[in-house]
């Protein structure tokens, strides 16, 4: 399959890089019963958007969304009766439910686990048979699936995004010091005009050491904060940009700039209703109203809030064939 842009209206673009490495057994098992052709290598890339506006403008209107969390009955008793186990990891945040198939979830055990995603942050789910296809259905019940302008994807299945750090390592050199991929605090996508609501990320092969993903919970983030510093950010807007920069069509020769967006700096769930702390280290550049010192001073602090409170956070060890699921918002 040649490559082409995820949005015909994208004309300027780059020809993606083709390398690739020799699949690991346990992914190529789990690609090839899912009857994903991978004759033409692996992962697919998109033709690479050239320019800022373009990517601006992927999927930059208003799209009406109803979150299923909403919805679900508040005990969530169809989703955690079935269950063999159900294990808070920490008092704030993470879950891990045992003994069910995120593939043979009901339309009313989905919705219960969008609920429980909103309040818990992030759910877990060890030895999952799902295929990236049955992966991409089960995210289309929350939501639009973001298509990435540029990042690799699972051939035939748009929208089921590639991460893997040996393919990364290749384009981008790793080390102690700076190991690449998500090593950083960050939140999905919060350059564009509607921000993501669920992330799935399903692992068919893990380190043998290391590999550790931490979580932040934003509920809580904003609950260590005294009230009369909440008085300060509610109701502000900060600015938050791209992970990929892009060249200015009008200026190209200026060299590549970040899509900048600005949201609040506290959100309101739409499903929980309860108020959480949106900032991150690696996208937040500076809240609206505020001399740059003193943005600089105040998401300075925000970030440490996230980042050195370890009982907001929960860190967790994969195994193959886990899937997590959680709330970017």
């Amino acid at each position: 399959m040649a490559p082409i842009a995820i949005d015909p209206a994208i004309k300027d673009v780059v020809e993606p890089k083709k390398d690739t490495l020799g699949l690991p057994e346990t992914s190529r098992a789990r690609l090839e019963k899912a009857g994903v052709d991978l004759s033409n290598g692996y992962p697919y890339r998109p033709l690479k958007p050239l320019y800022l506006d373009d990517v601006y403008n992927v999927r930059n209107k208003d799209r009406p969304h109803v979150d299923p969390g909403s919805r679900a009955d508040p005990k969530k008793k169809a989703l955690l009766s079935a269950a063999e186990k159900v294990i808070d990891l920490t008092a704030h945040i993470g879950t891990e439910i045992v003994g069910l198939q995120l593939k043979d979830l009901t339309d009313q055990q989905k919705d219960e686990l969008g609920l429980l995603i909103a309040e818990r942050s992030v759910v877990f789910f060890r030895d999952q048979d799902i295929s990236p296809q049955q992966q991409k259905e089960l995210g289309e019940w929350y939501g639009e699936i973001e298509i990435h302008p540029q990042v690799p994807q699972v051939p035939g299945v748009p929208g089921v995004t590639v991460i893997w750090p040996a393919l990364q390592a290749t384009e981008m050199k790793a080390n102690f010091r700076n190991p690449g991929g998500a090593s950083r605090w960050h939140s999905d996508l919060v350059h564009e005009r509607q921000p993501a609501g669920v992330t799935h990320l399903h692992n068919d092969t893990v380190p043998s050491i290391g590999g550790d993903t931490l979580w932040a919970s934003g509920y809580a983030a904003y609950e260590k904060l005294s009230p009369e510093f909440r008085k300060i950010i509610d109701g502000r807007k900060a600015v938050y940009r791209s992970a990929h920069p892009y060249l200015d069509r009008e200026n190209p020769s200026a060299g590549p700039k970040f899509i900048e967006r600005t949201h609040p700096l506290v959100r309101v769930h739409p499903a929980t209703g309860w108020k959480a702390l949106w900032v991150n280290r690696a996208m937040t550049v500076r809240i609206e109203g505020f001399d740059k010192a003193e943005s600089d001073v105040i998401l300075g602090y925000l970030y440490d809030v996230y980042e050195k409170n370890v009982d907001i956070q929960v860190r967790f060890k994969w195994t193959p064939r886990t899937s997590a699921l959680w709330d970017n918002r």
